[in-house]
């Protein structure tokens, strides 16, 4: 199996750019193996294809508020931050823009209330714009990252995030934060 076997031409006007108002409402594409028929159906109709011995895999991770906009601190230019991960010696994993602007050394500020900003430590694997950045901030970081940070949106939704985001596109089942 290739990656290109699950391309695609999605027409952009299909492409929804808010969440169904209802999460109820949400579409569910039934694809049928032995026949191959298309069946367009409503979220609540899973159940009706679910069977004995199935498993259904349930995401429980909070998306966190992972995407940061800031300047740099030497010249002013604005620099973008999408958080991917911690690491265990509390600095983050996180893809930067414009990555190729942003090195070792130099500090992206977020915030004065709360204070937030970073200091790129080194550069990712394969510089493909991911750094290894430390932050400095006041308080306790996820809780400054709640007032500072937005909800990272796919790059598909031609559209900046808006409060309500924080909550549509959550998960009712998420129970700790990790998702990006």
């Amino acid at each position: 199996m290739r990656v290109d076997d699950f391309d695609y031409y999605l027409p952009q006007e299909l492409i929804a750019q808010h969440p169904a108002e209802r999460r109820d409402g949400s579409r569910l594409l039934v694809v049928h193996r032995d026949t191959g028929l298309l069946e367009h159906r409503q979220f609540p109709d899973m159940l009706e294809y679910l069977r004995p011995g199935d498993c259904l895999v349930m995401n429980d991770s909070r998306v966190i508020p992972a995407r940061l906009r800031g300047f740099k601190q030497s010249t002013g230019a604005k620099a973008e931050f999408l958080l991917l991960s911690p690491n265990e010696d509390g600095s983050w994993n996180a893809l930067v823009r414009p990555g190729k602007k942003l090195k070792p050394g130099d500090i992206v500020r977020f915030s004065d209330a709360p204070f937030l900003e970073a200091e790129i430590e080194a550069y990712g694997p394969g510089d493909e714009g991911i750094r290894r950045v430390r932050f400095r901030h006041d308080g306790v970081f996820m809780e400054v990252l709640e007032q500072v940070g937005a909800v990272p949106l796919p790059p598909y939704i031609d559209r900046e995030a808006e409060p309500e985001d924080r909550q549509r596109y959550q998960t009712v089942y998420s129970r700790f934060d990790g998702s990006v």
